[in-house]
């Protein structure tokens, strides 16, 4: 097909990263804080950057330009400044990053501070923090979200927390701000300040605890700060397309132009690169089969209020309501994350299972990979909860990212004041304009969307574990079976998906030498309608394999259906070893494996019962992508608590832990017949799919005609 490789050359001449680098320059510019930067969900910030980039795609010549009105919560960072002076009488001026909290000042005030270390709940024994400030160390990467601490500090009356990162995140440098998810009710304020700055008040908080013979300290600071938070306001994707000669089949292209300080890399520039391939695509010439849309979309780092699930809003309320007719029009959404960055020694396309098979076909043809990779391009799969191509997924639009949540930049820059500039590398800017520029010509190129629903069954297989099954009498022997001939009814609908879309290529390539001679043409507006139902199917079959099989755990992992099930047993088992032998230490650390994290057990119960409630009782237009992907709970507070004070008592070992010992083996039943119900689930799943399989290829044989 040397005419498709001509397509190819014109686009990797006509990108010009010069032009990306501007715009993402451009987005800059609107900021909700004049200091630190920030384009919040609903902010006028984030508004004003939505019209630089209407204006731009109506600029570039895309046709149909227009703002998708959706509805999140809103969050505006104006300032948030501390003032103090500390012991030798200097004076002391940090500007202070926020959560998505509600917290006025109307100027200058004065607060008293402490410092409560994490700040959980053995921290605040015998100590009042009624309208105090408490600063707190957390480490938001491999302990929690901040929710928990700051949910407690308003438990006990404090006006806010203030949070300095402990490694995690932000760890290039000392001075740096970290922004995260708050995940919380937004009564319960937060803000962030650099280790730099901390430790300038801890250095003054620790004299005065030592002079006071308190193991905690307290100063005077003045703190001026302004962050709102609105629920249910208006915000907008912006969108253009190019319009294909198949008006219901669509390729999206998508990233999100919400930001944190300035957004350099997240989401600047993966926006700016999604304007550089239309406007390449636009400057050859290329006329495409399916129309091409780019959507800019707002509301990804946040924009739900009180919610575990509270990124993502924007792309989750395009695709369920703005647009819900995008659902099984939509061949695949090319999602972009800071792509002017390389984030390991290996680039990577993360997508669905059921996209891996063509990803992979398409990613042996790439020969052109910067010295920044040098092991190479890979695919990987399945996707991750971390940015928007999963909520595409969830709604039946296959889906893929750049890789990006797996280096050290996201260690070190992420959601920083050092997410700019400084780290651009244009050889890789560069290549993910012609990578994925390509990636859209060789989706065009495809008459029926190239999904292998047989990567999904072979993952299923491999996720079911006999020695469970035979533990807890779940009885995996049907469920094999029929993943097997799933395999093969896959194997049998992969293979004519291919032949087509062969056929389809030959009819394009003989199209495009003829100059779209009448015959050829005849043969390709018939094979592309014959295709329709076909394709309709093939979305719907992807649509309910999402429906069936993809859950979450607590932690926000992507797993099957009794994988938390499994998860769970395999801690309970190896903590009613440890009960049996008296050791509440190993129990304890068993019990921690279970459902919630270790870190939820270190605060008061109120606040690890909200934390539980609210995913399990609140309603879906809350939870959104995560609404029904956690279905159960064990509630082990009480449990975790007893054993505790177990160890606490007799160091661990030799305690009696009969009672403790009971209540885990009702928890082990209980869980036992989730994993039973799960593969039990499973097995009825796959049978659905087969016979949808088994219709999906008898509308091939019947409808779709080619030679």
């Amino acid at each position: 097909m040397d005419k498709w490789k001509n397509w190819e050359q014109k686009l990797i001449e006509a990108v010009d990263t010069e032009y990306s680098y501007r715009l993402e320059k451009r987005m800059e510019e609107p900021k909700t804080n004049p200091v630190l930067g920030y384009r919040t969900a609903g902010s006028k910030a984030e508004l004003e950057t939505g019209d630089i980039l209407f204006e731009e795609m109506k600029r570039l010549g895309l046709s149909d330009v227009h703002k998708d009105k959706i509805c999140v919560d809103s969050w505006d960072f104006h300032h948030a400044v501390l003032r103090y002076k500390d012991r030798e009488g200097k004076e002391h001026e940090f500007q202070l990053g926020a959560y998505q909290t509600e917290f006025h000042t109307e100027g200058f005030q004065k607060f008293s501070m402490v410092y409560l270390g994490r700040g959980t709940a053995e921290q605040y024994e015998n100590i009042d923090v009624t309208g105090k400030l408490v600063l707190i160390d957390i480490n938001q990467r491999e302990e929690w979200w901040i929710n928990f601490p700051v949910y407690q500090a308003h438990l006990k009356g404090a006006a806010a927390l203030i949070a300095v990162q402990d490694n995690g995140y932000g760890e290039i440098h000392n001075t740096a701000l970290n922004a995260q998810d708050i995940a919380g009710p937004k009564e319960a304020a937060a803000f962030s300040i650099s280790q730099a700055d901390a430790a300038v008040l801890k250095a003054d908080l620790a004299l005065a605890a030592a002079e006071g013979h308190r193991a905690y300290g307290e100063t005077t600071v003045l703190f001026d700060a302004c962050s709102s938070v609105i629920r249910d306001q208006e915000t907008f994707n912006i969108v253009g397309s190019i319009p294909g000669r198949e008006t219901d089949s669509m390729i999206l292209l998508s990233a999100h132009y919400d930001s944190y300080f300035t957004g350099f890399q997240d989401d600047n520039a993966a926006v700016a690169m999604m304007f550089g391939i239309a406007r390449a695509i636009l400057k050859t010439g290329y006329k495409p089969n399916k129309t091409l849309v780019f959507c800019a979309l707002a509301a990804e780092e946040w924009g739900v209020v009180n919610s575990k699930y509270d990124w993502s809003a924007g792309a989750y309320e395009q695709v369920f309501t703005a647009r819900p007719e995008w659902q099984g029009k939509v061949f695949a959404d090319l999602n972009f994350e800071l792509p002017a960055h390389a984030h390991g020694p290996k680039d990577g396309v993360r997508c669905t299972y059921e996209y891996a098979s063509f990803m992979e076909e398409f990613v042996k043809r790439i020969d052109n990979i910067p010295t920044a990779y040098p092991e190479g391009l890979e695919v990987v799969y399945p996707i991750q909860t971390w940015s928007d191509d999963f909520s595409m997924a969830i709604a039946g639009i296959p889906s893929m990212v750049n890789e990006f949540s797996a280096g050290e930049f996201m260690e070190t820059h992420y959601h920083s004041q050092f997410d700019n500039e400084q780290y651009y590398q244009e050889d890789v800017f560069r290549f993910h304009h012609e990578l994925y520029g390509r990636l859209v010509l060789a989706i065009d190129r495809a008459a029926v969307v190239p999904l292998d629903f047989g990567r999904l069954f072979q993952a299923v297989k491999a996720s079911v574990d006999p020695d469970m099954c035979g533990r807890t009498g779940a009885g995996e022997e049907e469920l094999l079976k029929k993943l097997n001939r799933a395999g093969k009814l896959a194997e049998d609908l992969y293979d004519r998906v291919k032949a087509v879309n062969h056929r389809y290529g030959e009819l394009l390539e003989a199209d495009r030498e003829n100059g779209q001679g009448e015959g050829t043409e005849n043969d390709l507006r018939k094979l592309e309608r014959c295709c329709r139902e076909f394709n309709r199917r093939l979305l719907y079959i992807f649509r309910k394999e999402q429906d069936y099989f993809v859950r979450l755990n607590w932690h926000d992992e992507v797993l099957f259906p009794q994988e938390a099930a499994g998860s769970n047993l395999e801690a309970i088992y190896k903590a009613l070893d440890c009960l049996r032998q008296g050791d509440a230490q190993g129990s304890l650390d068993a019990v921690y494996g279970i459902d919630n994290n270790r870190y939820a057990f270190q605060f008061d119960r109120e606040v690890f019962r909200y934390f539980t409630e609210y995913v399990l009782n609140q309603p879906a237009d809350r939870l959104k992508w995560g609404a029904g992907r956690i279905i159960r709970h064990e509630n082990l507070f009480e449990l975790v608590t007893d054993l505790k004070n177990a160890q606490e008592t007799v160091g661990g070992h030799g305690a009696d832990l009969k009672n403790e010992y009971e209540r885990l083996l009702k928890v082990a039943g209980n869980q036992e017949q989730c994993y039973r119900d799960d593969i039990r689930y499973m097995e009825a799943s796959v049978e659905k799919l087969i016979g949808q399989m088994e219709e999906c290829l008898k509308v091939f044989d019947r409808e779709v005609q080619f030679s």
